[in-house]
């Protein structure tokens, strides 16, 4: 097979993550906006959210789970097969929630197998961040690692994108007897066509050079997670850390904010997803200018810059947000979300650096996937919580916290990269 031109892996690497993540995104809006209705009908609505934000949190849970799975055969045969196989099982997963029954038709098995298919959601994904970075950044040029870590770094974004639009679409067109019963799983079921896109495009790809190379000399481990624990336990933690914020800004962004909107504030459902299209711009800009500037000043220092002034951002939460004004609201999600693009960019280049070829996948990909439970896998029911017992300025606060925590993480890890090997 052909060499691949970088122009072709940056958007392998792009659209599969931009395909699992609308797969996931889809389900935090359906979580924050029908989930508790269909699965969880016997509650009071207040309680009815929380399960839904906790179907929504399992997934978290899984994805170090598929992380370790998918890293393991990562390290072990290969980047592109395993990138094809994460998408299958998330993409089968997240068709399945669009066909299965709510609780009305199949009782207790109905929340009970959602969980079942969160999960499974959760274990796709957790395999395939690391495996396109790693696609991205070890065919890049040395000094463009930065540039080219940052498409798979878009695919958030854009997916996010896709989602918010397709709900905004169906709740424009539908009422809300229509979406709740048939409407919100329209999402899941076309998703089925994005992944066979996706699939096709992978499948075009060769390995990449770098692991090709250690794969013919013979300098793969039989066990690579063994060895990861064993040699890099350090850098998974470390690692985790650093990515918790970007996790934190964006679900809460959001998952809790679009919750919180439409409940608490009484916003239309149509007008704050049509918001968050406009916020998450933010992120579209801010990506592709951190990716930039890490190539130039270094990752550290654009990671910290925005962990910094997200710290700033959770003091800013309250106000903003309960002011219930539309240009303030939407103003805090943009802001969120660009500071979500500065702290997300660079990650697709520094957090695969921090590992050698060997144990790479399962690295790269088990500190992301662990970053994901401690920044956002729970936040959303967390926040509700604290809104509940002590108000929004606890949210805020809750945010700056995760935001030092971070910045302490970034600040310990080494800066000189470890990709040549």
């Amino acid at each position: 097979m052909t060499t691949p031109s970088l122009k072709h892996i940056a958007f392998a690497s792009f659209i599969g993550t931009a395909i699992e993540f609308y797969d996931f995104y889809i389900y935090a809006m359906a979580a924050a906006l029908v989930i508790g209705q269909v699965f969880f009908p016997a509650s009071d609505p207040a309680i009815q959210s929380l399960n839904a934000l906790l179907t929504f949190g399992l997934a978290f849970i899984a994805r170090p789970v598929g992380a370790v799975l998918f890293g393991h055969f990562g390290d072990r045969i290969g980047r592109k097969s395993t990138l094809a196989a994460s998408l299958l099982v998330m993409g089968g997963s997240t068709f399945l929630i669009g066909l299965l029954p709510g609780y009305a038709s199949w009782g207790v098995w109905a929340p009970v197998l959602l969980c079942l298919l969160r999960f499974g959601q959760g274990i796709g994904l957790g395999g395939e961040w690391a495996g396109a970075a790693l696609l991205a950044t070890e065919y890049a040029p040395a000094n463009k690692r930065g540039w080219y870590g940052m498409f798979p770094q878009l695919g958030p974004s854009i997916g996010f994108l896709l989602a918010t639009l397709t709900f905004l679409g169906l709740s424009l067109l539908l009422n809300e007897s229509q979406f709740a019963q048939w409407g919100w799983r329209v999402p899941f079921i076309i998703s089925a066509a994005l992944v066979i896109v996706g699939l096709y495009v992978r499948f075009k790809l060769a390995e990449t050079p770098v692991f090709a190379q250690a794969q013919s000399a013979q300098h793969l481990h039989r066990w690579p997670l063994k060895t990861l624990l064993w040699q890099h336990g350090r850098a998974i933690v470390l690692g985790a850390l650093a990515m918790a914020v970007c996790y934190h800004l964006f679900y809460t962004a959001t998952v809790f904010c679009l919750s919180y909107g439409t409940q608490t504030l009484q916003i239309a459902r149509p007008v704050f997803l049509g918001w968050l299209c406009v916020a998450i711009l933010g992120m579209v800009i801010a990506t592709p200018l951190a990716a930039w500037s890490a190539d130039r000043v270094g990752r550290r220092p654009v990671l910290l810059c925005g962990q910094v002034l997200a710290v700033l951002l959770g003091f800013a939460l309250a106000p903003m947000l309960g002011s219930g004004h539309w240009l303030w609201i939407v103003l805090f999600l943009f802001v969120a979300l660009f500071l979500m693009g500065v702290t997300f960019a660079p990650m697709g280049a520094f957090l695969p650096e921090q590992f050698p070829v060997a144990v790479r996948y399962s690295g790269a990909g088990l500190s992301y996937q662990l970053g994901g439970i401690l920044g956002a896998s729970f936040a959303p029911a967390i926040a509700q919580a604290l809104v509940q017992q002590g108000g929004l300025t606890w949210v805020g606060y809750y945010m700056s916290v995760v935001a030092v925590i971070s910045a302490v993480a970034v600040w310990q890890m080494p800066s000189a990269p470890v990709l040549e090997d």
